[in-house]
């Protein structure tokens, strides 16, 4: 079984899948409760990129359904690692 992940470690998976996406992404400028879909002009295709490096670096099965709880920094860190 696998350590629980902490909100730190969550973090920094996040930040580091959406510089995947969008390599040139100005995260520091991006407060932790704003969309970063918007904030950071991500489209489909960024947002999927983001998706799958998130799912594959954490080790958590990322289903479609659970995309809406990805919308800010802060409310992916806490799926993260309440499903961590």
């Amino acid at each position: 079984m696998t350590p629980p992940i902490t909100p730190e470690a969550a973090r920094d998976l996040v930040r580091n899948a959406l510089l995947k996406a969008i390599p040139d992404g100005e995260l520091d400028r991006l407060d932790d409760r704003e969309d970063f879909r918007d904030a950071l002009e991500l489209d489909s295709l960024d947002f999927l990129t983001f998706v799958e490096h998130l799912s594959n670096t954490s080790g958590i099965r990322i289903d479609d359904e659970d995309y809406d709880r990805l919308t800010t920094i802060q409310s992916s860190v806490d799926y993260l690692t309440s499903r961590g």
